[in-house]
């Protein structure tokens, strides 16, 4: 609790002293973030990470230009001299008046203050724990993955992470948040004749969640490494996807690039503005189109919710103190909705729907994905393939590319298997898809329920300049497509 304390009392000293030189608006974020990482590689141990990182950053609002400076303090000397050497910035920065800010220089869009703690939900803390017993249940599945005749290469890694965080405003928002995410994953490579093929599980990224070890306990690493090493096995020896146009079924897991690449950054309102495409592109989704335009079929409901429990993009406050908030993107496959800052929504004439993050107290935050899902729709895969005369079903992302409007896009899969007459046929590898976005989600014409739907957790979304890493979610169920190119791009 000490930490905390001393969090608190940074931000807020920071937050005074940025006002007392002149600021118009001032926020600070005090943080306090220990992450955990071990990995193991055919039985042995090959990394154990173990890293503490805290420091301090003051965002300024001057005359309608910004200015942001931060550092690993250790006095109060320190926090006042971080607050003015954002003032100055914001300063030099105001020599340069802002086309977008408003008629009183402001910039950002009216928020009522808050108040408040949030802490997320674990049974067991990991970090309570010894190492050893951590890196059991990876050992484990590195002995089942290995026991797989033609698997040369088995790893695995788990990983935790604790962030304490204060945040202060100007406006008169205080806000404590804590929270515990927990994750790991298996791969196992497979190598014969000239050819390796490689399956992982739960997925490429593995799967993390917001908790404690339950998370990993829960996950059963070693019954799925020993069904990963196998199919990556039967890989080497199964025929490649064929080069057609047939129904597609997506697995729940590899739904999550799909969202994320096809929805979730085109949805970045800092991309539709221009302000957001060095590192990713830009988006279609240009605001003459928000309400209108048929993005995908009626099946398609596209939700962003920093509410949903477990998701790694859920919290209760932005890093602007804007409370984490549940909205539709895409309803009955109409486009409804943007990602947004407070900035950005005031030149929509909206509020902030709290999508605000930075990686770290060294970072600006910049508009982020948090829970990006697919809803369940009314029928399992069961009955979905026993529903297809012909199709693929492909499983687990292995590759992926897309423009810079967010538009067209190839993916590559781990594996697919034939679907003939209703029934699951061959497996086949090397399996790709590609489309044009809308057109793509305007072919759903099938999306498993509740019964199917798995929120994934992915720690690894880059963006901006220099990059950030961030942590959001994604669910959904298998969903189909009809009538999409697979196989080699022509």
């Amino acid at each position: 609790m000490a930490e905390i304390r001393a969090e608190m009392s940074m931000a807020r000293a920071a937050v005074e002293a940025a006002r007392r030189a002149g600021a118009d608006y001032a926020d600070a974020r005090a943080t306090h973030k220990r992450s955990q990482l071990f990995r193991v590689r055919n039985g042995q141990t090959e990394s154990v990470q173990d890293k503490v990182d805290m420091g301090l950053g003051v965002r300024v609002l001057l005359r309608g230009a910004w200015g942001f400076a931060a550092r690993a303090v250790n006095s109060e000397g320190e926090v006042e001299s971080v607050a003015l050497e954002a003032v100055q910035v914001a300063r030099a920065s105001a020599m340069v008046p802002s086309p977008d800010a408003g008629p009183s220089g402001s910039l950002l869009g009216m928020e009522q203050a808050a108040r408040g703690a949030w802490r997320s939900k674990f049974q067991v803390d990991p970090f309570e724990m010894a190492d050893g017993k951590k890196i059991e249940p990876l050992l484990e599945a590195d002995e089942a993955m290995r026991r797989v005749n033609k698997v040369k290469v088995a790893v695995g890694t788990v990983n935790f992470m604790r962030e304490r965080k204060f945040f202060a405003s100007s406006e008169g928002s205080e806000i404590e948040q804590e929270r515990i995410e927990s994750g790991a994953g298996v791969e196992a490579v497979a190598l014969a004749n000239g050819e390796m093929q490689t399956r992982s599980y739960p997925n490429n990224f593995g799967q993390h969640l917001v908790g404690g070890y339950e998370v990993i306990a829960g996950m059963n690493l070693s019954a799925g490494a020993e069904r990963a090493a196998k199919e990556a096995v039967e890989l080497l020896y199964a025929p490649p996807c064929p080069s057609t146009e047939t129904a597609v079924i997506l697995s729940s897991s590899q739904m999550v690039l799909q969202i994320h690449e096809s929805c979730g950054h085109p949805t970045e309102l800092d991309r539709v503005f221009g302000t957001e495409a060095s590192y990713a592109g830009t988006s279609f989704l240009t605001p003459d189109k928000l309400g209108s335009f048929r993005y995908g079929s009626r099946l398609v409901n596209l939700v962003a919710d920093a509410t949903a429990e477990g998701g790694v993009g859920s919290f209760g406050y932005d890093d602007e103190g804007v409370p984490a908030q549940r909205e539709y993107l895409v309803k009955e496959g109409i486009f409804t909705g943007y990602l947004m800052s407070r900035e950005t929504a005031l030149r929509l004439g909206r509020k902030s729907n709290g999508c605000m993050r930075a990686e770290s107290w060294n970072r600006l935050p910049i508009i982020r994905m948090t829970n990006i899902s697919l809803e369940p729709g009314d029928c399992t895969l069961e009955e979905m393939i026993a529903d297809t005369k012909q199709g693929i079903y492909m499983d687990t992302n292995r590759s992926w590319s897309i423009d810079d409007v967010r538009l067209n896009f190839q993916f590559g899969c781990e594996l697919a298997r034939e679907i003939e007459n209703g029934k699951l046929g061959r497996v086949l590898k090397n399996p790709t898809y590609h489309g044009v976005t809308p057109e793509f989600w305007n072919s759903c014409d099938a999306v498993g329920n509740a019964s199917e739907w798995r929120l994934w957790g992915l720690l690894s979304c880059g963006k901006g300049e220099p990059v950030q890493s961030a942590h959001v979610g994604h669910g959904s169920a298998p969903a189909r497509f009809r009538n999409v190119r697979v196989g080699i791009v022509s």
